[in-house]
């Protein structure tokens, strides 16, 4: 899989750009706030419908526009592609893929596959279980239509049972009955495929880590949940929900779920998140990106397109090197301000791009 053409219009700071890309590695150079990552944001919402970088829709237009628009074609084993997204500045958006309406973002997902790798996943290992929860729900919802329709499921009847512990009366206590059978039927789902996922991130991982770090750093990730057995998830959260129905009234929120689970990464043993250092917090984000190049692989049978944003002058040069040696089947795109040291380990089916203002020249 891999982007053969990219068109903006009145995206960001592109009034309009055409670019022909190349299915190897795409490195696009220029100073800060020219444009760069925008080229990368807008072939990630091609993949999801949504930025990595904001939630308002209309902040993708151009200042003097009304209106984005993205065209992308995608080249695949079985079948070529083409995305068609126009922003619009009200907050909606029409998709179509080969000039056909999709109505459903699900309909979107899996079209573009794509791993997105940033100073900002930092937060994967640094900050609250939101983050972590977040990253698994976009993995798998790239992997799976059931898990995102589990996953909307889950969140409305979350949402719906939270309103009734806000305003509840004794009249409406059946319909927590009713929402709690939901809840463990869509939430039993998402704790057994996010289960899944963690086995498949250190069955891959493992090995990438080691490789990165010569050998020197073991590391596990280890998936947090209230459920004691995954295979037993569905029946475990009915009863925890009715067990737990007294404190969530008082508290008036719902206390357990997947809603409420995280996963942990320790490297020697070592809990990343307090202890470890910036280097090895930096080097768990890398594997956790490659090893989730691996799983689409598996489960796709092809290599998602790889982004990598402003990341390798956070990384010393062995990084670099383990970065720019695994990608040689991968279509790449890189953005930096200067080509450096990256240079000498670039094949010759790379492609150059200088970014300036806007525009965008082949170098």
């Amino acid at each position: 899989m891999y982007v053969k053409y990219l068109q903006l219009i009145n995206y960001r700071n592109y009034k309009e750009l055409n670019i022909e890309l190349s299915k190897s590695v795409n490195v696009f150079i220029g100073n800060n706030a020219q444009g760069k990552t925008n080229i990368l944001e807008s072939i990630y919402y091609c993949s999801i419908g949504k930025s990595p970088r904001t939630s308002r829709d209309k902040e993708l237009i151009n200042w003097n526009g009304e209106e984005a628009y993205i065209k992308l074609y995608v080249s695949k084993e079985r079948l070529d592609k083409k995305i068609e997204i126009k922003i619009f500045k009200e907050g909606k958006k029409g998709i179509n893929v080969n000039s056909i309406k999709v109505n459903k973002i699900s309909e979107l997902i899996g079209v573009l596959n794509v791993v997105i790798f940033s100073p900002e996943d930092l937060k994967i290992v640094k900050e609250s279980p939101s983050f972590r929860r977040k990253f698994l729900d976009i993995e798998l919802c790239k992997l799976s239509k059931k898990y995102y329709f589990n996953l909307v499921q889950y969140n409305k009847s979350l949402n719906e049972r939270n309103i009734i512990l806000k305003k509840y009366n004794e009249k409406q206590e059946y319909m927590l009955e009713v929402y709690d059978e939901q809840l463990s039927k869509y939430g039993g789902a998402i704790v057994k495929a996010r289960d899944k996922y963690i086995k498949s991130l250190n069955d891959k991982g493992k090995s990438i880590h080691s490789d990165i770090t010569s050998k020197a750093e073991n590391i596990d990730f280890n998936y947090i949940t209230s459920v004691k057995n995954v295979d037993n998830a569905e029946h475990e959260l009915l009863d925890m929900l009715k067990i737990n129905r007294i404190k969530d009234f008082e508290k008036r929120a719902t206390s357990i779920g997947p809603h409420r689970d995280d996963f942990n990464i320790r490297i020697n043993g070592i809990d990343t998140k307090v202890f470890g250092s910036q280097g090895q917090q930096r080097t768990s984000v890398l594997t956790i990106k490659f090893a989730s190049l691996e799983i689409v692989k598996e489960v796709t049978g092809e290599y998602p397109v790889l982004l990598l944003d402003d990341v390798l002058s956070e990384l010393d040069a062995n990084r670099q090197k383990f970065i720019l040696n695994s990608i040689s089947n991968i279509q790449t795109f890189i953005t930096c301000t200067g080509i450096g040291d990256i240079e000498k380990y670039l094949k010759n089916e790379a492609q150059l791009f200088k970014v300036k203002n806007g525009t965008v020249e082949i170098v």
